[in-house]
């Protein structure tokens, strides 16, 4: 069983997915924001998945080989991706599990179309804090499109600073194996690297607060949800996730220990037992 790329036209947009293998079920694996893609956020986890899933992991608009258009990236652009990409796939009803960002986007999408979803996963999700970290600086930075750009810009030319960046997501940076930092320093490289997540921050990233904000609709979500949080996580703190479960009556939390904001990457087979345990167990 080998790991495949598709190319799909979806929205008149070119998506790049990978796809693995041949159970009744399906899976969709949604990456996050900043410097990632499928291959990045999944692929360690993905042939494990596989076993018993047919998985889905896109490159998300803006990301990886996927087409990088000039338009407005928003939480509800990539709903609307994403519902767009089920039905070329023909996927009445899927497993959703989104990192991050793609958090944030599996959440968007229960509330929006819960016909389509058959089991929520958000991992160290976006949409569970009120605020960004130092939110007031962040602010500043997204609203400030020359200093961003400029911050950008001087990571794609320094190696270095992209690791120093890569360090923020992992509670241990020895994790940070020559493998991954290659693949990272990969997709900084290439053309409009960041302009999508760019953009999302500027939309969600507001003076007051950030704008997706689902804590109080958490309620509405009648799926069986687990919430997969690293303990150590820097941007997404772990009250956010214990906020999300006491919230969401009949949902399952899992920490991992020793993991910051990316436990699919920083500990793989911990992360894949807590998957298969939660996927085994609700039909």
């Amino acid at each position: 069983m080998a790991l495949k790329d598709l190319f799909l036209e979806v929205q008149g947009l070119t998506t790049h997915l990978f796809c693995m293998g041949e159970g009744e079920q399906a899976i969709l694996l949604l990456h996050g924001g900043g410097v990632d893609s499928a291959r990045l956020s999944w692929e360690p986890i993905i042939p494990a998945l596989a076993k018993t899933h047919r998985v889905y992991a896109p490159d998300l608009p803006g990301y990886g080989d996927s087409a990088h258009p000039d338009i407005p990236y928003t939480m509800a652009f990539y709903i609307d991706f994403v519902t767009a990409l089920l039905d070329t796939l023909n996927l009445t009803r899927v497993t959703v599990a989104g990192v991050s960002m793609g958090g944030g986007i599996a959440i968007g999408l229960t509330l929006t179309h819960p016909e389509r979803v058959q089991r929520l996963i958000p991992v160290d999700s976006y949409g569970l804090q009120r605020f960004a970290p130092a939110h007031r600086w962040s602010y500043w930075l997204v609203q400030l499109d020359w200093l961003n750009r400029l911050t950008w810009w001087i990571i794609t030319r320094h190696p270095a600073l992209a690791k120093a960046s890569l360090q923020q997501v992992f509670y241990d940076p020895r994790k940070i194996d020559f493998d991954l930092m290659n693949a990272v320093w990969e997709e900084v490289r290439k053309p409009h690297a960041g302009r999508a997540f760019r953009a999302f921050q500027r939309h969600e990233v507001l003076k007051n607060g950030l704008r997706t904000v689902y804590l109080d609709r958490l309620n509405e979500i009648k799926v069986p949800t687990l919430f997969v949080h690293g303990e150590h996580d820097r941007l997404v703190p772990l009250e956010c996730a214990y906020e999300a479960h006491r919230r969401l009556s009949g949902s399952q939390l899992t920490i991992l220990p020793q993991c910051g904001h990316w436990p699919q990457r920083e500990n793989p087979s911990a992360f894949i037992q807590a998957l298969m345990a939660f996927l085994s167990t609700i039909s």
